[in-house]
């Protein structure tokens, strides 16, 4: 599983039958700053995924990638690569509370 923060969402009139219906959030994932270790930091890339839990913009949610990405509930027999599957309330790094 890895941190992210939903930065928007994705909107797709056409696509395969099995997702309509499916909420798709834009993530950026979050990193621990090396600079400093009691931070995250955003990383350089985004992510699509589909939205299990029902999250919105700003939230920083837990997301799984490929076939742990279909174990989510109701992903299946979904052609999904990244799905959210938690809300994070509080991240603790090296004993220090950075959210």
């Amino acid at each position: 599983m890895f941190l992210a923060r939903v930065i928007g969402s994705v909107v797709s009139t056409k696509k395969d039958e099995t997702m309509h219906g499916r909420k798709l959030l834009l993530l950026r994932p979050m990193l621990v700053d090396e600079a400093n270790p009691a931070a995250l930091r955003p990383g350089a890339n985004t992510i699509v995924a589909v939205d299990a839990l029902g999250a919105g913009v700003g939230d920083l949610v837990l997301f799984c990638q490929g076939s742990s990405a279909r174990q989510a509930t109701g992903m299946k027999t979904l052609p999904v690569d990244a799905a959210v599957v938690g809300h994070v309330d509080s991240v603790e790094v090296l004993g220090k509370r950075v959210l």
